[in-house]
């Protein structure tokens, strides 16, 4: 693993300097009541990509210093971070959606997809999911902030809503256009042909963290299914 300095350098230069984008949030928080002088509102303010940048960067310093996720308060993340708390507040609902975001900002981003093949959107997928295992393997830190958000099933529940149920609905379009341009079965159920695809990588990424990543797994497992496991038939 390389150092922090030049993690934090890489994940700066990959998002251009500004935090990723996420789907609409379900977690929030109630630490700056309704009605505080710094209760600025969400919406209409521009907003700053320096100031997204420093947020991030606070919580991902506080947390290698070994702050537990559970004991980051918004006022202590905005104080390392050179803000006001209205800041954070303008971008993030609460403490769960800024964590998310700080998780995904650690990982590599995900890959475009056509949104138009079937095959080769699962495959491009596959990897993606591949190259994520990849990055918590050699990122303890990442490995503990992934432990401390199943110990917390707000966060977690915010992560799994707005992260892994959304690349769960790509892969399930990508099947079924797979099954619509003939270049997988029709008469299986598209949830099942997409478990089948997701589950060797996530027992290799997840279930089994000494198991082998290598480079031309994702095309292993699609050409597995497809020949199928059945031996050959005897001539």
């Amino acid at each position: 693993m390389q150092g922090q300095d030049g993690e934090r350098d890489r994940r700066g230069a990959r998002n251009g300097g500004e935090a990723q984008a996420g789907a609409p949030a379900c977690g929030s928080s109630a630490e700056v009541p309704a009605g505080a002088p710094d209760a600025e509102p969400r919406r209409g303010r521009p907003r700053s990509a320096a100031a997204e940048r420093a947020i991030l960067d606070a919580v991902i310093a506080l947390l290698e210093a070994g702050e537990p996720l559970a004991g980051l308060s918004i006022e202590r993340i905005a104080r390392t971070a050179g803000v006001g708390k209205a800041t954070i507040y303008r971008r993030w609902s609460g403490k769960e959606e800024l964590f998310v975001d700080v998780v995904r900002d650690m990982e590599p981003t995900d890959p475009p997809v056509s949104g138009t093949a079937g095959l080769a959107d699962l495959r491009v997928m596959l990897e993606s999911l591949r190259t994520r295992g990849l990055a918590q393997r050699s990122s303890v830190l990442l490995v503990n902030i992934f432990a401390q958000m199943k110990s917390h099933p707000k966060l977690w529940e915010e992560y799994h809503g707005t992260v892994i149920a959304p690349r769960r609905v790509a892969m399930l379009e990508a099947v079924r256009r797979a099954v619509a341009a003939g270049e997988l079965r029709d008469d299986l159920d598209v949830e099942l042909i997409d478990d089948l695809f997701v589950g060797p990588m996530l027992v290799r990424t997840v279930h089994r963290p000494d198991a082998p990543l290598p480079d031309d797994l994702a095309d292993r497992i699609i050409t597995a299914l497809l020949q199928g496991l059945a031996p050959a038939a005897r001539v």
